[in-house]
């Protein structure tokens, strides 16, 4: 049964797209990375005063570069989210209405090889963030990024829900798993829902899938090793290539992220300061080989070869997510399923490589406003 509340806003939001970000104050973490951005570009395409603070670009090249990023940017700070007196000084400054909290180490492999780092960027940056909203003592939405690796794994076949248990036997899941646990017990301790009217505080945490798009340069993600490897004309080297992954295109998430905001700019309903999942609909959910093949014919050309090594560190065979509640919840659907995500991801990477001047900022952009109409179609909605 649908809340009032949220029954209004099924039926009001053929008005606008996202309509509450809309002149309102965000402050993101993690905008230097992969995903913050594409998200900083759509902020800023909503209407929104974008704050970002982040370490340097990870990676060279790099989306935030590329994109010039910084342009879009009402205040573009680098700083490390455990250091607490800047960060919250940041926080301070920017008087945030909204804030995603995508900043962490986000390797699998890099877990193990630096496990303690892992846990305190991730865990435990994540509680100085959380103590920094409660410094701000003013009306916040929060949104933290958690990751679909934050479920106890038990190779199951049917799909994690937002009910299950944490946990994982890798360093990165775990981390995860504890952030998710850190923000419970903010937002029993600290924000509680019954209290929203007293403390102004919206606390809400995201799960995704395995996220591909143009601009990722990660370090042992999938579609960068393909990308690498084709370059040098050489097989890439898939070390899993058996495992099952629920695969999306960043947009794609990245609107399960701007939808659940978009709530809880809104409205009260304590319903929207939970843990939601952000996935593909079923069947999108593919082996890593499949992923490879199907890459490789939309590229045009180039080859792998299986490395699988029974030595090499855990990493879990199937992993599946069960998006039930934000269909329902939320209203959210995703809209490119795998084809459509390889294509737009080929396509960015393509025009990045061959267009000298690279002006990919705008080849985003563009990007995105194709994907907005996809997802105004999808969801029944009009101008």
């Amino acid at each position: 049964m649908l809340s009032s509340i949220s029954l209004f806003w099924f039926i009001t939001l053929s008005n606008q797209l996202f309509q509450s970000i809309k002149g309102k104050r965000v402050f993101v973490t993690g905008h230097t990375g992969f995903k913050g951005p594409w998200l900083c570009l759509w902020l800023q395409r909503l209407g929104a005063e974008v704050t970002g603070y982040s370490w340097t670009p990870p990676t060279t090249p790099n989306h935030f570069s590329i994109s010039q990023i910084e342009s879009t940017l009402a205040r573009h700070i680098e700083g490390d989210i455990r250091d607490e007196s800047k960060m919250h000084a940041a926080m301070r400054e920017a008087t945030p209405d909204l804030i995603i909290h995508m900043a962490a180490q986000t390797v699998v492999l890099e877990g193990y090889r630096s496990p303690r780092e892992t846990f305190d960027i991730n865990t435990v940056g994540t509680a100085c963030l959380l103590d920094g909203v409660r410094g701000l003592d003013k009306p916040c939405s929060v949104i933290v990024v958690s990751s679909d690796k934050c479920y106890e794994n038990r190779e199951q076949v049917w799909g994690y829900r937002e009910s299950d248990a944490f946990g994982s036997p890798d360093p990165y899941g775990a981390s995860k798993g504890s952030t998710e646990i850190v923000v419970q017990s903010y937002r029993s301790s600290f924000f509680p829902e019954e209290k929203i009217s007293e403390h102004g505080v919206k606390l809400a945490s995201a799960r995704a899938g395995n996220v591909i798009g143009g601009g990722d340069w990660t370090a042992d993600a999938l579609l960068v090793d393909l990308i690498a490897a084709i370059s040098q004309n050489k097989p890439a080297h898939i070390r899993n290539p058996g495992a099952y992954r629920p695969w999306q295109h960043v947009l794609s998430c990245l609107s399960g992220y701007l939808t659940l905001a978009d709530r809880l700019l809104s409205s009260d309903d304590p319903t929207y300061c939970s843990g939601w999942n952000f996935g593909p609909v079923p069947g999108n959910e593919l082996p890593v080989r499949d992923i490879v093949e199907r890459f490789l014919s939309v590229w045009g050309h180039g080859s792998w070869q299986d490395c699988s090594d029974p030595e090499q560190p855990h990493e879990s065979t199937i992993l599946r997510l069960t998006i039930d509640k934000a269909l329902w919840q939320l209203h959210w659907r995703p809209v490119w399923g795998i084809d459509e995500a390889l294509q737009h991801t080929v396509d960015w990477y393509k025009h990045y490589f061959t267009d000298s001047a690279h002006n990919m900022r705008d080849f985003s952009l563009g990007q995105i406003e194709v994907f907005e109409r996809a997802y105004r179609s999808a969801h029944g909605l009009t101008r």
